[in-house]
Parts: structure tokens; C-alpha cells; sequence
């Protein structure tokens, strides 16, 4: 577990809906608005002190973070087990679909990852706990608060997780740029598990020798790859519509 800030209107406002344990909120002297005014409320309501604060105490405790004049600090992000990402599609009466990051170092990519994870219906991502980032108030800015409503594992061992998952039923889907089919071209119906690479290097070759699928992204341009999040969510949403069509069938 870590301490950390959620900076921003509506990441705040999204902790707060979530349940997050909040200690404080504090918003700087004279900032208005209506998700201000809802952010508020609901502290109210859930008896979490909210103040107001000048702009230097408000700097001294945001940092340098973009705060839209609101911040929360956080008592604890609780990571989750690998078994409850699993119970989490079991209680939906889903086949599982989770999302492993491989290295992922930039807080903004993981955040935008964690956002289209959340949206798209994961039911879970994976993060190791060596050479990449951890959730932080970068992260969950980034997020637009999405960290506080996906659960999160941090494993010491991405491959030994792979094989655990394996063992449960899943399939290891991983993107590459030399992958042998096209990302439109797998049938996603099935309990699948979706890694992503490294920025700069992609999957490590462990982590890539576990993997049942190896699928690329077409690429049209000059230049040969996408951003990791962008990469990220153009196959998530493909495995929502090849979901959605199965159940069509």
C-alpha cells in the first residue's frame, strides 16, 4: 500500500464516489464551480474535512501537481490479489479479461491505460512492482480518477503471474510489432489476459515466450509504432466488439 494525492476536479470527485479512503480535501482560496460545490457536498456527506487554504500552503501541499485548485490526499492505495481480479468477473458472470503492463515507466501512459481499462470493463490490471511506475497522484490525475474504481495487483514476478493465470484458464494475449495476426483478427471471446510493452523496448522475452498470441497493429505511416496507451486501447475496444458481437451471434 502507498500514500499518495489525487489532484484535479473530477479525479477527486471520482475518489469520492468510489469510497476511497480519503483523509482530507483541500481546495484553494476563492476556486469555484459546480464540481467544486459537488465535491463539497459529498465530503459532507461522508464527514471528510474539506478546507480551504491560500495559495501557498495550497503549493506546499499539491507540489507542482495541475490541481484545478483541488487536491485529496489518500491514506493508503490497497493493491489487490490476483485471485480477486478473478472473483471480480466470476461475480459479473463474465469470462475474465485483465490487463498486464509490462514495465510500463511513464505515469502518464499507466494512468491512460488505467483509464481506458476502466471504461472498456476490465476487470483488472496487472503491474510489476520493479522498473515501472507505481499508482501515484501523476497516475490518477491521469486517470481521471479511474485508479480508485480498478483493481489494481502489483506482482513481483509478471511470469510466474502469466502461469497462474494460465492454470486458471486464461489465454496470454501480448502486442508486438511482429506478431503473427492482426489484432482484428483473434477471437477475443475467450478468458484472456492482454499485455501490453515497455515504451521503448515492448515486451520483455520471458514475458513474450509466455504468451499464447502474439498480435501486432497494422501501421500505414512513416513511422512503425503507437504510443503504448493509444496501442493499449485500440485492443481493448476490440475485445469489447468482438465480445459484444459473440453474444449478438
Amino acid at each position: 500500500m502507498s500514500s499518495h494525492l489525487i489532484a484535479g476536479r473530477n479525479p477527486v470527485m471520482e475518489a469520492l464516489k468510489a469510497g476511497a479512503s480519503i483523509e482530507k480535501i483541500m481546495i484553494l482560496f476563492g476556486v469555484k464551480g459546480n464540481v467544486i460545490e459537488k465535491i463539497r457536498a459529498t465530503a459532507r456527506e461522508k464527514k471528510i474535512p474539506c478546507v480551504e487554504t491560500d495559495k501557498q500552503k495550497f503549493r506546499d501541499f499539491a507540489g507542482e501537481a495541475d490541481a484545478q485548485g483541488v487536491v485529496a490526499l489518500l491514506g493508503t492505495k490497497k493493491y489487490s490479489e490476483i485471485e480477486d481480479l478473478l472473483a471480480i468477473a466470476r461475480e459479473l458472470r463474465q469470462k475474465p479479461f485483465l490487463l498486464i503492463l509490462d514495465e510500463i515507466e511513464d505515469p502518464q501512459n499507466l494512468g491512460a491505460m488505467i483509464r481506458t481499462a476502466e471504461c472498456a470493463g476490465v476487470h483488472g490490471v496487472i503491474i510489476p512492482k520493479h522498473h515501472a511506475a507505481s499508482v501515484n497522484r501523476t497516475v490518477s490525475k491521469a486517470s481521471a480518477g479511474a485508479t480508485e474504481h480498478m483493481a489494481i495487483a502489483k506482482v513481483t514476478n509478471l511470469v510466474s503471474t502469466m502461469e497462474q493465470l494460465k492454470e486458471a484458464g486464461l489465454w496470454m494475449i501480448g502486442t508486438d510489432m511482429d506478431g503473427g495476426k492482426s489484432y482484428d483478427q483473434i477471437d477475443y471471446s475467450i478468458p484472456l489476459a492482454l499485455i501490453i510493452g515497455s515504451e521503448g523496448s515492448g515486451m520483455r522475452r520471458l514475458v513474450k515466450e509466455k504468451c499464447d498470441f502474439l498480435i501486432r497493429i497494422p501501421m500505414f505511416g512513416k513511422i512503425q509504432s503507437l504510443n503504448a496507451s493509444v496501442a493499449a486501447a485500440l485492443v481493448m475496444y476490440e475485445v469489447v466488439r468482438n465480445r459484444k458481437a459473440a453474444q449478438r451471434v
